[in-house]
C-alpha cells in the first residue's frame, strides 16, 4: 500500500516535470523564431506610403523589366526574380534597411520577400494587393505609358454606353490570374445569345482610369447598363456565373419596364 502511494506520487511528479519542460521548450522555440516571421504581416497602404518615403527605405519592384519600364513606384529598384542578374542585384542591397516589395498583385512579391528574409534581410514588407491596389487606391506612380493610349473618363463612359450591356474586363497580359479569365471571356464572346458586349482594358495602359474607378485588384469584371455600374467582381468568374448575372439584370430591367 505504501509502495503504491509512493509510485503514484512519483508519477505525479514526473507529469509535472514533463509539463514544465514542454512549456519551457515552447517558450524557447518562440523566442528563437526568426524576425522574418514577425515581418510577414503587411501594414496598411497609408502606413506603407509614409514609411516608404524614409530616406533609408529600399523599394523593390519584383516584376519584369518590361513592366517596370511602363510604370513603377517612385524610387523603386527593379529586382526581377527571373533575371540573370537577380543574385547580383540582391547582393547590392542593404540587409539592414527597411525593404518594401511589390509586384502586380502579391505573387512574385511574396516569393521575393521570402527569399530576402531567408538571406537575412531584417525588415521586409510586402505591398498589400500589389501595384494594382496601390494605383486603385489613388497613390502616385511613375507612368511611362505611350501618349494616345490612355482613355479619358468621358471616353470610357461612351464605351460603356455603346451597347445595352457592356462587360468590362480590367486585367493585364502580365497578370497570371487575368490570363485564366481569357478563355472564359472568349467562350462568352462566341456564344450565341450572350447579350453583353465585352471590352478588355489593359491596366498598365489605363492607370488613371483604374484610379478614377477605384479598381484595386486584377482581374476585375464590371457590368454596365447605359453607363451605370450594375455588377462588379474581383478575381475569377465562370462563364455560367457571368451569364446568370447578365440574365438576371435583363429580367429585372424587363420587369421594371
Amino acid at each position: 500500500m505504501i509502495i503504491d502511494n509512493l509510485n503514484r506520487q512519483k508519477m505525479k511528479s514526473l507529469k509535472h516535470l514533463f509539463l514544465m519542460l514542454l512549456l519551457l521548450w515552447g517558450g524557447l522555440i518562440k523566442a528563437q523564431q526568426p524576425s522574418s516571421v514577425t515581418n510577414a504581416v503587411s501594414p496598411s497602404l497609408e502606413v506603407l506610403a509614409t514609411k516608404s518615403k524614409a530616406a533609408d527605405a529600399q523599394i523593390l519592384d519584383a516584376r519584369t523589366s518590361e513592366e517596370f519600364a511602363q510604370n513603377h513606384l517612385a524610387g523603386a529598384i527593379n529586382i526581377d526574380p527571373a533575371s540573370a542578374s537577380h543574385e547580383k542585384d540582391i547582393a547590392a542591397l542593404s540587409k539592414n534597411k527597411p525593404t518594401f516589395v511589390y509586384s502586380i498583385a502579391n505573387g512574385r512579391s511574396v516569393a521575393l520577400a521570402r527569399e530576402l528574409r531567408e538571406k537575412g534581410f531584417k525588415e521586409v514588407i510586402v505591398l498589400p494587393g500589389g501595384i494594382a491596389n496601390w494605383i486603385g487606391s489613388g497613390y502616385p506612380i511613375v507612368n511611362n505609358a505611350k501618349k494616345g493610349i490612355s482613355l479619358s473618363f468621358a471616353q470610357f463612359q461612351t464605351l460603356t454606353a455603346s451597347s445595352d450591356f457592356v462587360l468590362v474586363d480590367f486585367g493585364s497580359k502580365y497578370c497570371g490570374a487575368c490570363k485564366k479569365l481569357i478563355p472564359v471571356l472568349d467562350t462568352l464572346e462566341k456564344k450565341a445569345g450572350f447579350s453583353a458586349k465585352i471590352v478588355r482594358i489593359e491596366a498598365y495602359d489605363q492607370t488613371a482610369l483604374l484610379k478614377e474607378l477605384k479598381i484595386n485588384q486584377l482581374p476585375t469584371l464590371v457590368l454596365y447598363h447605359h453607363k451605370k455600374q450594375i455588377w462588379k467582381k474581383a478575381g475569377q468568374s465562370t462563364s455560367a456565373e457571368i451569364e446568370a448575372v447578365v440574365a438576371q439584370h435583363q429580367t429585372e430591367l424587363a420587369k421594371s419596364n
